[in-house]
């Protein structure tokens, strides 16, 4: 799950205020938007098809393309433990829209790859963000809509904070994310703490050696803890746990928990990007922020965070049981945000 609601849950008990509150189309129809674009990636009941490679930056991204290529581009980003088959009934919707529709496996995920076997597997938030702006400069997209949930929204608000030339518009689930990391390292009260309990455990030689040998079991007790009313399938959460298998998958999930509470380290090149991240940039470009009725994962309410959208903005609350994995659980509510975040 993202880190910046650990920092959120300070301000909301009173513990470092200041810091937090700164800081279905049928298959024919998407059938006929992808035929616009060669070598498109498709959906079919075992979801997206034809993953595309590119090297960007210090990976291989692994990533689904829907839609037509000349197409306004939406790039969609991923949170823990989830892939890219949370968008997997978002994304034809916007490519019927007529929408070049992006969506990577982030590093440690699917089939994305670092290019060098030497690389420190470091899941910083500046180094998941400068991921995808690499991404952009490879496929030549020089803006788009960036829209996510978990470590893809707070992926997005870095983006849209860091680089706003670069992004159109933006769509976070949970409002605006970012960490702090003195911030972070400061003791919130039992109940909150209580909450993140899976970054505790994962800062123990035990808790990595459980990870890797129950990542699948632990994926799927936090989908039913954070979306206690989703019937997922086993068929619909496989298809997802495909992605833990990925050789880095432990070691980025590791190091992005201890890196939150400052038990591992970042790479130097990423440190004037965490400086200007320390002070929870404010964010000036089109935002719709997204909350489900039944998310079961910490979040606080929009009016912690309103000051941080100087720029057009829009709140959605969606109802009917909708849980953490929100563009899976509710995908037309969240395809009709991205939609509408541009014309605001």
């Amino acid at each position: 799950m993202s880190d910046q609601i650990n920092q959120r849950r300070r301000h909301f008990f009173g513990a470092a205020a200041a810091t937090v509150a700164t800081a279905q189309l049928s298959f024919s129809t998407l059938a006929n938007a992808q035929s616009m674009v060669a070598g498109a990636t498709s959906t079919t009941a075992a979801g997206f098809t034809g993953i595309k490679q590119i090297d960007a930056g210090v990976l291989n991204i692994g990533y689904a393309e829907v839609g037509p290529a000349n197409g306004q581009p939406v790039i969609l980003l991923h949170g823990w433990p989830y892939d890219i088959h949370s968008f997997v009934d978002v994304a034809p919707l916007l490519a019927a829209a007529g929408h070049r529709v992006i969506i990577p496996h982030l590093r440690g995920h699917g089939s994305t790859r670092f290019l060098s076997a030497d690389a420190l597997r470091n899941a910083q938030q500046s180094a998941v963000a400068q991921d995808i702006i690499a991404l952009m400069d490879a496929l030549r997209i020089p803006s788009a809509v960036i829209a996510g949930f978990d470590w893809g929204a707070r992926t997005a608000c870095i983006m849209a904070a860091l680089w706003p030339e670069r992004c159109k518009a933006l769509v976070s689930v949970s409002g605006y994310l970012m960490t702090n990391l003195a911030a972070a390292k400061k003791p919130l009260p039992p109940k909150a703490e209580f909450d993140w309990w899976y970054q505790f455990y994962f800062t123990t030689e035990r808790g990595v050696e459980g990870y890797t040998k129950y990542r699948r079991e632990f994926a799927e007790l936090i989908w039913k803890t954070a979306s206690p009313k989703w019937q997922f399938d086993a068929a619909t959460f496989n298809r997802s746990a495909a992605s833990f298998d990925n050789a880095d998958y432990v070691a980025i999930v590791i190091h992005n928990y201890r890196w939150r509470l400052g038990l591992a380290d970042g790479e130097r090149k990423y440190d004037a990007l965490e400086r200007r991240l320390a002070g929870l940039p404010v964010i000036g470009i089109p935002t719709i922020t997204m909350e489900g009725d039944a998310n079961g994962a910490p979040f606080l309410p929009p009016t912690l965070y309103r000051d941080k959208f100087s720029g057009k903005y829009e709140h959605r609350n969606i109802t009917g049981g909708i849980g953490h994995n929100l563009p899976q659980e509710a995908p037309q509510a969240f395809a009709d945000a991205v939609l509408a975040v541009t014309k605001l």
